[in-house]
């Protein structure tokens, strides 16, 4: 057997370095810086921040634009998630078992209050709405499927949050950036963590006009059957529509709906 044969064995047998793997390393670098800052990112800033130069940057991104995976703002030239990578995702999100098991607990949910209903998982540090069902009033929540919120100032961010054990709390707390969005966002880890225990005790979180104004919202968290949270469930209405007796109904329904999807998904998977 030839010198050349012997190594053409050689190569066959052992694992060796993908083709194209470093470019994709890049490409997904860049995805992911962007993910994880959505719309605060200019060409500038991504450069810094992914750590490649500034022509690799540049090239990078005018592929992943050609591709419709990430889109640029024309007011400060930042970047967002495009509309193609979100399709690609809702496609998974068709087919998760969480979506599909909570929908008809989602629709007895929204029946109950007449209210928008949200289902959400975690991602990088942020809430991915994976389904949405809305009442019969005029007036809803602007979201959709595969909109991103924080974890702080959402009531499905907060319920995420409030089922993990506190080590595991305390190390999530230290990266996230609480930007405040209302006069009623909670900026600091401390004042935080003592919202956590309370929405812990009651067993769902109130985004008390924390997100936006005007607007609250009640969440419980999803567990799996290692009790583990992956995912909240949530009621959100326009103050004008919220009173004590409307807080006391939705804080009892989210709770109880959560716990459902809980017990059926820790049946199922």
């Amino acid at each position: 057997m030839s010198r050349s044969d012997s190594q053409d064995e050689t190569d066959a047998s052992t694992p060796t370095h993908v083709q194209g793997a470093a470019s994709f390393s890049k490409f997904m670098t860049v995805l992911q810086t962007i993910a994880d800052a959505p719309g605060t990112l200019d060409i500038a800033q991504l450069t810094k921040r992914a750590r490649f130069p500034r022509g690799t940057v540049y090239r990078l991104v005018s592929a992943l634009m050609a591709e419709g995976l990430i889109i640029q703002s024309g007011d400060g030239g930042t970047f967002h998630l495009g509309p193609r990578l979100l399709q690609l995702a809702a496609k998974t999100w068709e087919d998760s078992d969480l979506r599909t098991i909570a929908r008809d607990f989602l629709v007895s949910l929204r029946d109950a209050t007449d209210e928008a209903v949200h289902l959400a998982v975690p991602s990088n540090n942020r809430m991915v709405y994976i389904d949405k069902l809305v009442g019969s009033n005029r007036v809803q929540m602007k979201t959709s499927i595969g909109g991103q919120v924080e974890l702080h100032s959402t009531s499905v961010g907060k319920a995420w949050l409030s089922g993990l054990p506190d080590q595991r709390l305390l190390e999530v707390l230290k990266g996230l950036d609480l930007k405040r969005h209302t006069a009623k966002t909670f900026t600091t880890p401390e004042a935080l963590f003592d919202e956590l225990k309370l929405t812990r005790e009651q067993g769902f979180a109130f985004d008390d006009e924390e997100n936006e104004p005007d607007i609250r919202c009640f969440g419980s968290p999803i567990f799996n059957r290692l009790r583990e949270p992956i995912g909240a469930v949530s009621i959100s209405m326009p103050v004008y529509r919220y009173d004590e007796q409307r807080h006391e109904l939705c804080g009892r329904l989210v709770r109880e709906t959560a716990k459902l999807i809980s017990t059926e998904l820790s049946r199922m998977v």
